[in-house]
């Protein structure tokens, strides 16, 4: 059901780029199935101790409702949104759909992991294609270890805005380069901080029951996840220098999420302020 989601939604936002009358509604079809997903994903990532996805899945229902209630109005900077969603689902579907197209980027990602590894002076084996081993500790490299969704992401955001050509190929040589290598470098991390046991603490609350899991864990689930955020964080900075477009847009979004977030919560204020 849940990858039948996926397609859902990667269908409905490709459809919102065809202009009409009922993008909006598309709009909506594909932001509520990204979120149906995250939610259908939580026994996965609960089964991994992943604390991050879950999060971002209590915290899409306030997002979904808000999105959903402007879409339907029409108001052009979630309209902008979901361009941007539209934009990296466009990049990210052909490496999801079509198999060879996955498995060659993650065969490509397989082995320059592997080179950087044994350039630091840490070799690995080939176990399977897309499967490395030290020290009797496996570990698989899968399309969501290549960067892709994080290029997808951020190309999404750099090309979904009004912006020249130069801005836009400025855009790409901002993002994609710098994620692709960066990701190479999780990947060498979180393959040797696994592999040589760094981090085997706290098994009541990092360990699944496999031997060794927690130091994937704290690599993986933890540090990994968390220095993705913060870079991702840093690069939007970036762009924002290359686009000021995007800035403005999301101080836009930013001021619209969070007076809709505070008319939750304070519906009695919100009220009140609306009075002469």
């Amino acid at each position: 059901m849940k990858d039948y989601l996926v397609l859902i939604s990667c269908i409905c936002f490709l459809a919102f780029l065809v202009p009409g009358r009922f993008r909006k509604y598309f709009a909506v079809g594909g932001w509520a199935s990204i979120v149906g997903y995250l939610f259908l994903e939580l026994p996965y990532y609960f089964s991994l101790n992943n604390f991050m996805y879950p999060i971002i899945a209590l915290l899409s229902v306030p997002f979904l409702y808000i999105t959903i209630k402007y879409l339907l109005l029409g108001d052009p900077r979630v309209m902008q949104l979901s361009g941007i969603a539209a934009v990296a689902f466009l990049i990210f579907a052909p490496f999801a759909y079509i198999p060879a197209l996955g498995d060659w980027l993650i065969a490509i990602v397989v082995n320059q992991t592997s080179a950087a590894l044994a350039a630091v002076g840490y070799p690995v084996n080939l176990d399977a294609w897309n499967l490395v081993e030290r020290n009797g500790f496996r570990t698989e490299i899968i399309l969501a270890c290549t960067g892709i969704q994080s290029i997808a992401i951020m190309l999404g955001v750099a090309w979904g805005v009004q912006s020249t050509l130069r801005q836009k190929v400025i855009g790409f040589l901002v993002v994609f380069p710098t994620i692709y290598v960066l990701n190479i470098v999780r990947n060498v991390f979180v393959i040797t901080a696994y592999t040589e046991q760094w981090f085997p603490f706290l098994p009541q609350i990092a360990g699944n029951g496999e031997f060794g899991y927690e130091s994937f864990f704290w690599a993986h689930n933890v540090m990994a996840e968390l220095g993705a955020l913060v870079f991702l964080v840093v690069l939007a900075y970036a762009l924002f220098m290359v686009l000021p477009e995007l800035g403005t847009l999301a101080d836009n979004l930013y001021r619209l999420y969070r007076s809709e977030v505070e008319r939750i919560l304070r519906p009695k204020a919100a009220r009140s302020d609306l009075q002469p």
